[in-house]
Formats: C-alpha cells, sequence, structure tokens
C-alpha cells in the first residue's frame, strides 16, 4: 500500500475496527474515527488510547469528513442512514469495509497465517502471535479481543500489534465468516479449527471454508470438529497437517489432559517421529487446549521448533473476556466470557462444570437476527449445558440502533429453557438482571456474564463485584 493515505473510521471503537486502525497508524498513515459510544460517553478509556495514538476522533455527525481523499472505512454494522456516510457521498469520498481493506493489508504480506473457524479464531490468533514473538518474529497481529500478553500501562487496549515484513515478520489474522468476508484472504498458512451453525446456515459455511483452505499452502485442520475433518479429508494430503485430542491418525496428537481451575496440561505427540512433550496452559479448558494445538502447528509450519513454541505457548495469558476472572467477593466468583454462540457457550460450561460450584449464567445475545436464527440452537444448548442447580438470567439482545428486526427476543429462549426443566428467567433490562444475580447469589457459586460486541459486559461484570463485596 501506498504511504500518506488518509483514513476515517466509521465505529473505530469497534472490536474489528481499532486494531485495524492501530496497525494502519503503525504503518503511518493518517487516521481519524468517529464512534456513537464515544458521542454517549461510554469507554472513555479506549477513546483516549486511541488520542494518544495520534488519532484524532469526532463526533458521529459527519462534521469529521471533509474532503474526497479521505478514504471511509466502515463495518457491515455500519448502515447508509449514519451521518458519516452520508458525508461521504456528497463528498464523494471512497467507502471501503473493514474486511476489504484488512483483506488488502493481509494479501500483501510476504508471509500470512490466517485463522479461520467458528469458535477459538481470537485465542488462537493470540497464541501464535505470542509463540512467534517470543521466537524472535516480529509479527503484525490482528485481533479482535485485546491480548494479554501485549497489554502495558501504554497499550492497554492491545488487540494490535505492529511488525516488521522486513524482520520475518508474518502477518497473523483471524478472518471472519459470519459476513463471507473470509474469501477475501489468500494466506500461506490457513488454520481452521472448527464450522459449526453460527451466522450463517452450515451449506454456506462449508463452501466459504473450503474456498479458504483450498487457497493456501498450508492448511492446519483440527480433526475433532467432523465440518473439519471432512472438509481435510478433500484437500490434497500433502497441504494438510491435523492435530487432535486422541486421534492418533492426526499428525499432532494432545492427550492425557489434566484440567485445572486456572489451566489444562496435555501432552503432545508428534506422529511422524513419535516424539512427545508436555504442555501447560494458563487457560482453562480442552477446548483452549486445541486452540494451542493448531497454534504450536501453525507456529511449526513457520520453522519453530515444537519444544520452543510449547514453552512460549505455556506463558500465554488469554485474552479479555475470554473465561476472564473478574475476582471473588464474598465467596462468589464473578467470571466474564465471551461466549455468544452454542459452540462457545457449550465449552465455556464444560471447562466450569469440570469444578464444583453453581453456575448463575447471565447472557445477553449478540443481536436480534443472531438470535432469530440461533433460537432453537441455543434453547437446545442451555437445557442440556445447565445444571440442575444453575440458573440462566438473560436480557434482550445488545442493541445499537438501526432498522432490524426485533420480534423474537430472549424471552422465547427463556420459555424454552424452561420448558426443558432448567431454571430461567428473563428481563428486557440489565439492571433487574444483576438485581437477581446478587439476590440469588451465595458463597460457593460463579456468576458467569455472557456475551459478545458490547464493550459494556465487562463493566457489568465489574459492578457485580463491587456490590458483592460490599
Amino acid at each position: 500500500m501506498s504511504q500518506n493515505r488518509r483514513y476515517f473510521f466509521c465505529g473505530i471503537g469497534g472490536s474489528g475496527m481499532l486494531p485495524l486502525a492501530l496497525i494502519l497508524r503503525g504503518q503511518g498513515h493518517a487516521v481519524e474515527g468517529s464512534d456513537r459510544m464515544l458521542d454517549q460517553g461510554g469507554n472513555p478509556q479506549k477513546f483516549e488510547f486511541l488520542r494518544a495514538r495520534g488519532i484524532a476522533l469526532h463526533a458521529q455527525d459527519g462534521s469529521g469528513l471533509h474532503d474526497a481523499g479521505q478514504i471511509v472505512v466502515a463495518s457491515a454494522a455500519v448502515e447508509d442512514t449514519v451521518p458519516d456516510m452520508i458525508a461521504a457521498r456528497r463528498l464523494g469520498a471512497p467507502v471501503v469495509t473493514r474486511a476489504a481493506l484488512l483483506a488488502e493489508l493481509f494479501n500483501a504480506a510476504p508471509r500470512s497465517i490466517a485463522v479461520g473457524g467458528t469458535s477459538g479464531k481470537s485465542t488462537t490468533t493470540g497464541m501464535i502471535g505470542w509463540v512467534l514473538t517470543r521466537a524472535g518474529f516480529d509479527p503484525t497481529i490482528m485481533n479482535g479481543a485485546v491480548m494479554k500478553n501485549f497489554v502495558t500501562d501504554e497499550t492497554p487496549f492491545a488487540s494490535a500489534v505492529v511488525g516488521d515484513a522486513d524482520k520475518n515478520g508474518p502477518f497473523v489474522s483471524e478472518v471472519d465468516e459470519s459476513d463471507g468476508s473470509i474469501a477475501l484472504y489468500r494466506p500461506h498458512i490457513a488454520v481452521l479449527n472448527n464450522i459449526a451453525l453460527d451466522h450463517k446456515p452450515l451449506d454456506e459455511l462449508r463452501a466459504l471454508f473450503t474456498a479458504f483452505a483450498a487457497g493456501a499452502e498450508t492448511v492446519i485442520v483440527n480433526l475433532d470438529n467432523a465440518e473439519s475433518a471432512a472438509l481435510a479429508s478433500a484437500l490434497p494430503p500433502e497441504k494438510v497437517v491435523s492435530v487432535s485430542l486422541g486421534d492418533t491418525g492426526a499428525d499432532l496428537v494432545g492427550d492425557d489432559l489434566v484440567p485445572a481451575p486456572v489451566g489444562i496440561a496435555f501432552t503432545l505427540r508428534e506422529r511422524a517421529t513419535g516424539d512427545s512433550l508436555p504442555v501447560r496452559l494458563r487457560v482453562p479448558g480442552a477446548h483452549n487446549a486445541a486452540n494451542a494445538m493448531v497454534a504450536l502447528a501453525a507456529a511449526r509450519a513457520c520453522g519453530v521448533s515444537l519444544p520452543n513454541a510449547a514453552q512460549a505457548i505455556s506463558e500465554f495469558a488469554g485474552l479479555r473476556r475470554r473465561l476472564e476472572l473478574v475476582g471473588t467477593a464474598g465467596g462468589v466468583t464473578v467470571i466474564d466470557d465471551f461466549a455468544h454462540n452454542p459452540d462457545k457457550i457449550e465449552a465455556t460450561l464444560a471447562t466450569l462444570h469440570a469444578f464444583p460450584g453453581r453456575l448463575l449464567v447471565m447472557f445477553q445475545p449478540h443481536g436480534y437476527g443472531p438470535l432469530k436464527m440461533l433460537r432453537e440452537a441455543f434453547i437446545d444448548c442451555f437445557a442440556r449445558n445447565l445444571g440442575e442447580e444453575d440458573v440462566l438470567i438473560m436480557p434482550d439482545p445488545v442493541y445499537f440502533g438501526g432498522t432490524v428486526d426485533r420480534d423474537v427476543t430472549s424471552r422465547e429462549i427463556v420459555a424454552g429453557v424452561a420448558a426443558l426443566g432448567r431454571n430461567a428467567h428473563a428481563f428486557e433490562e440489565r439492571p433487574p438482571c444483576a438485581d437477581a444475580l446478587i439476590e440469588l447469589a451465595r458463597p460457593g457459586d460463579r456468576i458467569v456474564v455472557m456475551g459478545a460486541r458490547d464493550d459494556t459486559l465487562a463493566h457489568f461484570a465489574a459492578g457485580l463485584l463491587e456490590r458483592l463485596a460490599k
């Protein structure tokens, strides 16, 4: 890309927009932006961080756009009626989607690793980025979540790392299937964690992921997911590196899992050599062991030895809002988690149920559209994975405005879960959810705040802990 471009991000505080803005700013481009959360006074620390990086911020009223030389970047959530978009059309400023711009940067890199899959993308991306950093590479990392290993006093919102391709630095990025933009990427190494029903029907997902894998030089595949395994079987064997937690036919096998409340250990075995070595993670759950397996395979494909990669991944501290321990007060533990589709929710509940304690789950759906499409899957997931004493509490989905159809609400999910014998309650707003959680909580319980696309959920979880402490 040529230097001295001027970018304007509409919705710059979004989880996919902020890291891309940081990467462009780090590469020397001029970056400005707006965000309705900024206008509403939300999360001021995030916007002060952006200003400290030399990024000018404006009200989302069109005033930040003043000439046709600005390139307007918009996510799929930005509607044409937003004042910034109206101003862009009036000025004749070019508009590019976040995904297309990221793909342009990614595809121009001399070495690239794309992390795809319905679940686990952000964690796997963070793992790969950290292992490569510790191995002496200088990667550029594009993530949808804050990576704790890269957080400093100066970079509290470390969802991006700007590396140097001239210093052997590959571009590592999670890539999104929800809007179909995964089709834009041409990775050297493609990582495929899993394929499961989420934002799109399975037949569409199969087509997207098949094309994604076919275009890569090397494909890292988790065989424990039936859809991923079926996809891998149709690829040329020489381009596939397979991993599994137990399938001895995989190239890398993880077994002898030993879970702990704040981590998990397992033995890594390499089929070709018969070598084995212990791996210890600081993040819990079998799903994170699976994430680590594909991350280790990707690092090895970049030339990192498995012992060195295993040592580095043992230092991986996790991501914000991924089974993140907020704290304990009055004998009650509060956990903040990004789980928002049935697969992620099941993985979180399975990880927590490995240890004693009732679960009080507050799940805020991440949109009315996903809630409508996944209605029956949500009901089935919670009915199967909640314990008899667990309690599910749901507010209505996060809503930032716009014309989305809101005819299915959380009440329908709660009614379905309750009809299948589980304890579930719905409230329109979050404050009554907080009151119910505090009233229900007793020593030994764990309160789990679940949901995506809403930064304020972390503040909600912290507020619960403060109330418990009182």
